[in-house]
């Protein structure tokens, strides 16, 4: 049996993206990252960008807002939710899946998107609910 090896390479355009809504000092990532068609936003907590502080109320609304802030990065980067074709759903209680679940729905149509929940020992802030989405950009 002969092996042949073949390296192939792939040309593609990268961007870094930022919100004018993120400081200077902010945290050390990028709001979204661009790569040809793609947009990789880095996940969102329920945190209301007017005044900084997480959605009151627990799951169901940081769940909105943190959808809502996804909507408006996909929005201000030639997207929408429509284009959303993977989730990841990180929730601060995994009994909570129900709640946010509830929410998330809203925020989608069928075909939904692909998606993948997990529960983890504590998000940044003492937040609920941390969502991250992978989109298209036409």
């Amino acid at each position: 049996m002969k092996v042949i090896a073949a390296t192939v390479c792939f040309l593609v355009s990268a961007s870094f993206l930022a919100s004018s809504a993120i400081a200077q000092d902010g945290p050390p990532f990028s709001k979204a990252r661009r790569i040809d068609n793609m947009l990789y936003l880095a996940g969102e907590l329920g945190v209301d960008r007017a005044t900084g502080k997480l959605a009151p109320g627990g799951i169901g609304p940081e769940t909105h807002q943190a959808l809502t802030n996804i909507r408006a990065t996909l929005q201000a980067n030639g997207s929408d939710m429509n284009n959303v074709v993977k989730c990841l759903v990180m929730l601060a209680d995994i009994d909570e899946w129900a709640a946010m679940n509830e929410v998330y729905r809203t925020f989608f149509t069928a075909p939904y998107p692909a998606r993948s929940a997990f529960g983890a020992s504590g998000l940044a802030i003492g937040a609920r609910v941390e969502i991250e989405c992978m989109a298209t950009v036409e």
